[in-house]
């Protein structure tokens, strides 16, 4: 047992798939769908479960021997993420190395933490600007990396089971991303819970939901593997994951709701305005007032006076349906495409500045799914456009389509849900509300100065769109 402030850890252990897996080893060659995350920082999701009645003893004698069981079943069906990204060194300057692949070996394991915390556990679990480093201590590191003569071994996932005594717990998640992307992810956690609450795996193998991993299905007729692998090839892979997070002392995270009726409405008003704008849809109009909002708040508080007037907003799309042939439902790895949508700061400070937004990040979705063709076009420059954006540049984490606010261990459904990579990642984060699937719930994580300017801007771009459906 060891504490630090106010967090006291009471256990490590390592938990393995609950049988045998099929083979002793499995091996699975990162597809060019993977390997632009190599470079990204690990995803770390938290949720927090109220339970009143929960006593360390309750936590310790009951709920955490049940997550580490229904755990074990559940990577006997998610194996990889109990293994680990092997990444072969670079020795020989004339010769591009071997591709990373992720791999699992029998007796290979997860991460589990068991800890402790004194925080509150309703300041946490509150919708308020709330200090982000408040989070971090719930958040779990990534296993240590090992390296050998002919390769590096980094961990994919590590979990945390911190208890709040007397008000819940929270489960905290952290994942490279080369494992999974966040459909795949949202799916393995909702399968841990079912498996939780029932206490076997039945009703899991009865829904269909058994992950696919063959990550060979993906057509790859234009040699993006070889293209981007290439451009990441020489970088020293495993030292840019940091192990566990850190962030500005300042930072504060904060969650915004729009809901139905107020999306609604301003659909309607786009519709009458802007009658020939494509894919007007609750994403775009989301995203647009989040983005005009930020971009008015650097110019408020007066950083917006260097030369570079280029502003970005980005997001991943799932195109697994859209792969040729395509990929199934279950597919357990990444299979996203990036939407990108540029545009001059002017254009979104002006009064049309909203509506601006809307028609670039709307376009930017339709251009990427406009033909099939269309859905990995200049995929060979993924790696240097990310590098050529703006320090301003915005992208989205999680989707209103992988809510975890329906995910049930047995305990109930989740207080609040926190996606705590956006702190460092530059991105918003997007999901439905806990309280209906048809509200949007964003979280910001910013510098307090920006976010007490946030709060003001954002709540007069919303009641400024809404006046003008009237």
């Amino acid at each position: 047992m060891s504490a630090g402030g106010d967090l006291t850890v009471l256990e490590h252990s390592q938990i393995s798939p609950a049988s045998a897996v099929s083979a002793t080893e499995n091996s699975f060659p990162l597809s060019f769908l993977d390997i632009p995350w190599l470079m990204l920082p690990p995803i770390h999701q938290l949720c927090f479960y109220e339970l009143p009645e929960c006593s360390q003893s309750n936590f310790i004698q009951t709920i955490v021997p049940n997550l580490k069981q229904s755990l074990s079943i559940t990577l006997q069906h998610f194996f990889p993420l109990a293994g680990n990204l092997i990444v072969f060194p670079y020795t020989d300057p004339n010769t591009i190395p071997r591709k990373p692949e992720i791999r699992y070996v029998e007796g290979d394991s997860v991460s589990v933490t068991i800890a402790e915390s004194t925080k509150d556990f309703d300041y946490l679990t509150g919708n308020q600007a709330r200090k982000a480093d408040e989070f971090y201590p719930l958040v779990p590191k990534l296993g240590d990396i090992t390296k050998s003569s002919d390769s590096i071994k980094v961990p994919l996932l590590a979990i945390q089971l911190t208890l709040f005594a007397g008000h819940g717990f929270c489960i905290g998640l952290t994942n490279h991303h080369t494992a999974c992307d966040g459909n795949a992810r949202v799916n393995f956690i909702k399968s841990w819970a079912l498996i939780s609450k029932f206490g076997n795996d039945e009703l899991f193998l009865a829904s269909g939901s058994l992950p696919f991993f063959d990550r060979t299905i993906i057509n790859d007729p234009n040699g993006l593997d070889a293209i981007l692998w290439s451009q990441v090839a020489t970088t020293r892979v495993p030292e840019n994951q940091p192990q566990h997070i850190s962030g500005n002392a300042d930072e504060v995270r904060a969650t915004f709701i729009m809901t139905r009726d107020e999306i609604s409405r301003i659909k309607k008003s786009i519709c009458v305005k802007a009658p020939t704008l494509t894919h007007v849809s609750t994403f775009t109009i989301v995203c647009a007032i989040v983005w005009t909002s930020l971009v008015k708040v650097r110019n408020a508080i007066g950083e917006n006076k260097d030369d570079d007037d280029r502003e970005v907003f980005g997001c991943a799309a799932d195109c697994m349906a859209r792969t040729d042939p395509p990929l199934p439902a279950t597919y357990f790895g990444n299979c996203i495409t990036g939407c990108v949508a540029p545009a001059k700061r002017d254009q979104l400070l002006g009064e049309e500045g909203f509506l601006n937004a809307v028609r670039l990040i709307g376009y930017g979705i339709h251009e990427r799914f406009k033909n099939k063709n269309s859905v990995f076009a200049g995929a060979e420059f993924w790696m240097q456009d990310i590098k050529s954006y703006p320090p301003t540049a915005i992208g989205v984490a999680g989707s209103p389509k992988f809510s975890l606010y329906d995910t049930d261990f047995g305990w109930g459904n989740p207080k609040k849900c926190e996606i705590v990579s956006i702190d460092y990642s530059g991105s918003i984060s997007l999901s439905s509300s806990r309280d209906s699937k048809e509200d949007i719930e964003i979280g910001l994580s910013l510098p307090k100065i920006q976010m007490d300017v946030f709060e003001t801007i954002f709540s007069n771009e919303l009641r400024s769109v809404l006046v003008e459906d009237q």
